[in-house]
């Protein structure tokens, strides 16, 4: 028999709805069943491409035996944490405070009927090992505590309420926050940085996109040392197995600190990231190999993770089958040395060999060869080495391939909206702005519903798509920041006023009392926390985001409601960019514009002859100007862009409330600039 999660659009909670154990997803039928029964929560949260929570399915989840106990003690409930983030972070924190230990996936959380967890943990397996009990052995245990011990629960359980009180932070009544909390954030990155391998600490090594943006914001401010360390890790990241050098795009991290051998799945929200860092980091820099990044990418996003009608979808698995049809990790992207001497001329595999680090030991597990450049490949054998990846691309693709999540989440689509349009207009590519645009119709067209996003949605596979879930602060954060990007790289009026109507939805349904905003809407069900948190993770934070977006939509408009909301945000955060300004990076952002308003660039003409405008400073690297190419025949723009212009191509330069004079001089703008 089939358990509840059947009827459930979420490919990971389908993953499990042939299990034996009696799954719930989340949800009021799952929850008055413990209370009616007065039995104890197990919650497993995870999603599909977590190769240990794979792991653990199989060993446990699958097994009739641990399935019949865990019936027998718990309700058992399945969160995709995709799809309910706003449980995984109330969950992940109360496992931080419980076990003193850093979280991830699986979770595995026992709550009592209330939703209140009283154990914690990540993988246990099925019998004893790792230093970690079994989990078979373990269910009856925590159950049994939680019918014999519910004094001692009740305590517990109120110091953990009033510790996740305190997580809300207490607003300032003013802005200490200064150039100096950006310089200490700097500081701080800079202490923690790899200066041998590029990254931040050892191994394991994340993108942290957010900190790799304050770097890059504070090279253009002048820190050469800054620059320095920013491009040392993007190369190191591009050179390394961290980066598909077969395939495009990138897996979710290193297990080690050279950043060769991944975890391997491939998230879509890193690499919408890392796609708009490199588009950065070329216009800094000039690499070729930014570029080649930026365009294999964006090829491996069009052949793998594009919905037929215009949406990305989440994820690739990390596993995968092997030729013996055993799933795997990595199984999909690492060689034998002779299967890839087998494909190649002599002449291929000989620069194929040295500079993908076939000539060294196995790198992977001991018995495989996982890709990295070893080398860039001298001028003369550039050629060579793209024909032989050609020819490993096209083996590679009649392997099994590995899973992929295709639900459609909105937060993570808007970060791929923003880098197909930052790299669209960086590099000249106007299809790749096209494919941004598309997304952005999609949201507009099937997750804005009755003037409120909805968090995802999926194809039943018929072309129709079923959404739903309220969406979270990211989601409209992540939107908003992403419309006024493509505003840059494509005007159209239908996205000013979707800006709008989603700044207007973030006031209205996210704005707590003491400035900043909560992680779920004031419609939101009720849990047994709300969350209100200013540090960026994988994704960007929401507050900071969110802070910088209004802002920017209240220079381009002249709305003070947008600028005074984005001034409440910082001064709510005020005391956690003092503790900790590094892990704060897109609320240092927010700041920086707070102090010094973005410079706006209107530019007015034919559309022909504005591209020569357009090509010439999207070459530089400005990452506090708003560019706005505004053909001579849009209608209906605010008041804040109506120019009038001659014949010819005009450009204004206004800062904060102040404007320059017109210049028709292509080289006058750029040294204004």
């Amino acid at each position: 028999m089939r358990n509840h999660l059947a009827e459930e659009t979420s490919p990971y909670l389908l993953q499990h709805a042939d299990n034996p154990v009696e799954w719930y997803p989340w949800g009021e039928q799952a929850l008055a069943l413990a209370r009616e029964r007065n039995k104890p929560i197990l919650l497993s949260i995870g999603y599909s491409a977590c190769h240990w929570c794979h792991v653990m399915a199989h060993e446990s989840f699958e097994d009739p035996e641990v399935a019949a106990i865990m019936n027998a003690h718990f309700i058992n409930i399945k969160v995709d944490r995709e799809e309910r983030p706003d449980i995984d972070q109330i969950y992940q924190t109360a496992h931080n405070m419980l076990s003193n230990k850093s979280g991830g996936w699986p979770l595995t959380v026992f709550l009592t009927p209330n939703q209140e967890p009283y154990f914690t943990g990540t993988y246990f397996p099925k019998t004893a090992r790792y230093q970690l009990p079994g989990f078979a052995d373990l269910i009856p245990r925590v159950a049994q505590y939680y019918h014999e011990r519910k004094a001692d629960l009740a305590v517990q359980n109120s110091q953990l309420m009033d510790a996740l009180k305190h997580t809300i932070p207490t607003p300032s009544s003013t802005l200490s926050a200064s150039e100096s909390t950006i310089k200490l954030a700097f500081q701080s990155l800079e202490s923690g940085f790899d200066f041998e391998h590029g990254g931040f600490g050892g191994a394991p090594k994340f993108p942290n996109p957010a900190d790799v943006t304050l770097l890059l914001h504070q090279a253009k401010a002048g820190n050469k040392r800054a620059e320095s360390m920013a491009l040392q890790m993007l190369s190191a990241m591009a050179n390394g197995g961290i980066y598909d050098q077969i395939g495009g795009g990138f897996c979710r991290y290193s297990v080690d600190e050279r950043w060769n051998i991944p975890h391997f799945e491939k998230m879509l929200y890193d690499n919408g990231q890392l796609l708009f860092l490199y588009a950065d980091g070329w216009q800094i820099s000039k690499d070729a190999r930014y570029k080649q990044v930026a365009e294999e990418t964006v090829a491996w996003l069009q052949r793998e993770m594009l919905s037929p009608h215009g949406a990305f979808y989440s994820s690739l698995d990390a596993d995968s089958l092997d030729a013996h049809g055993h799933s795997e990790e990595g199984a999909f992207y690492v060689w034998q040395p002779d299967e890839v001497k087998a494909l190649l001329t002599l002449e291929e595999f000989v620069v194929a060999s040295c500079c993908f680090g076939l000539d060294r030991a196995a790198n992977f597990e001991g018995h495989a060869w996982h890709p990295y450049l070893v080398r860039l490949p001298a001028h003369a054998d550039e050629a060579l080495l793209l024909s032989a990846q050609k020819k490993l691309f096209l083996a590679r693709e009649k392997r099994p391939h590995p899973a992929r999540d295709d639900k459609i989440l909105t937060s993570w689509n808007a970060l791929i909206i923003k880098g197909l349009a930052r790299a669209g207009r960086v590099f000249n590519r106007p299809e790749w702005i096209k494919l941004a645009q598309n997304a952005i119709d999609f949201i507009r067209e099937r997750l804005w519903v009755g003037e409120r996003l909805l968090a995802t949605c999926k194809d039943d596979g018929k072309g129709n798509y079923q959404a739903h879930l309220n969406a979270y602060l990211d989601d409209y954060a992540f939107l908003l920041d992403a419309l006024i990007e493509c505003l840059q790289a494509d005007y159209r009026t239908v996205d000013l006023g979707f800006a709008e109507d989603l700044a207007e939805a973030i006031l209205e349904g996210f704005e707590s009392e003491g400035g900043g905003f909560y992680f779920t809407s004031h419609s939101h069900e009720s849990l047994i926390h709300r969350p209100k948190q200013g540090y960026d993770n994988a994704t960007p934070n929401g507050n900071g985001i969110a802070a910088i977006a209004l802002q920017r939509l209240g220079h381009i408009l002249g709305e003070p409601r947008y600028l005074q909301a984005a001034e409440r945000t910082l001064k709510a955060f005020d005391l956690s960019m003092a503790r900790n300004p590094a892990a704060c990076a897109s609320l240092c952002h927010a700041l920086e514009e707070f102090l010094s308003p973005p410079t706006m660039v209107i530019v007015r003409g034919p559309a022909r002859k504005m591209e020569i405008w357009r090509s010439e400073m999207n070459q530089v690297y400005q990452p506090h100007h708003l560019f706005f190419y505004l053909d001579e025949t849009l209608k209906d723009l605010p008041q804040t862009l109506q120019r009038n212009c001659s014949n010819d191509v005009n450009a204004w330069v206004c800062k904060g409330v102040v404007c320059l004079p017109v210049v028709d001089n292509l080289q006058q703008l750029s040294a204004l600039l």
